[in-house]
């Protein structure tokens, strides 16, 4: 389903920003969308990182397995999640690290420490430190959560290589923009830099990415 801010965001940075209103044309018809729930989202994030998607995709296949004993479900239990051995876990092909980190994840669900009925009501920067307080995400998985999965509309992850790459490429003659330049480059975007990412990225990969 479409983000509710998406047409008024698409009006507003076409009108501010002539590189943003060319791309916008060039894709239309596809937009943010979420896929699955909090708890599963955060743990395919941290099982993917650092390998490929193939390779992540083998792994977390037998880490449903594992500990659902069937099929993918439509929600992973977070309390079973918790409770399953680290050799099960390393079984999977999970890094005894990774393995730890799925575990902390659940058990924050588990505990109600991160809780998703309280996030509508956090801003940006609250939810993204509830969320680095779990092992093994980062600040980039966090902004990468809130804009995929809880279609925050204003996040701008600085830190994203695609992004250093799409500004260089569309705003600065190729040349690499330091942090600072970007962030006031961005300025313009507001309130919907979530939004001009993501055409940012869609510039340098047509396909959209699912987290």
């Amino acid at each position: 389903m479409k983000p509710s801010y998406w047409d008024e965001a698409t009006r507003r940075l076409g009108r501010a920003d002539p590189v943003l209103r060319r791309l916008i044309r060039r894709f239309p018809g596809i937009h943010l969308a979420r896929r699955g729930d909090p708890f599963t989202t955060l743990a395919r994030a941290i099982v993917g990182q650092q390998i490929s998607v193939k390779a992540a995709q083998t792994i977390w296949d037998r880490f449903v397995v594992a500990v659902d004993g069937a099929g993918e479900p439509v929600r992973l239990d977070p309390a079973r999640v918790g409770r399953t051995r680290l050799p099960t876990l390393r079984r999977c092909g999970l890094s005894e690290r990774k393995a730890l980190y799925v575990r902390d994840l659940a058990r924050h669900f588990a505990t109600g420490a991160l809780d998703p009925k309280e996030w509508p009501a956090l801003p940006d920067e609250a939810l993204i430190e509830r969320l680095v307080d779990v092992k093994g995400i980062g600040r980039w998985t966090a902004e990468m959560f809130l804009i995929f999965h809880e279609l925050r509309p204003d996040v701008f992850p600085v830190d994203d290589i695609g992004v250093h790459k799409a500004i260089a490429l569309h705003y600065n003659d190729g040349e690499r923009m330091d942090v600072a330049g970007m962030r006031e480059l961005a300025v313009r975007w507001q309130p919907y830099r979530s939004v001009a990412t993501w055409y940012l990225w869609r510039s340098l990969d047509p396909l959209p990415v699912e987290y």
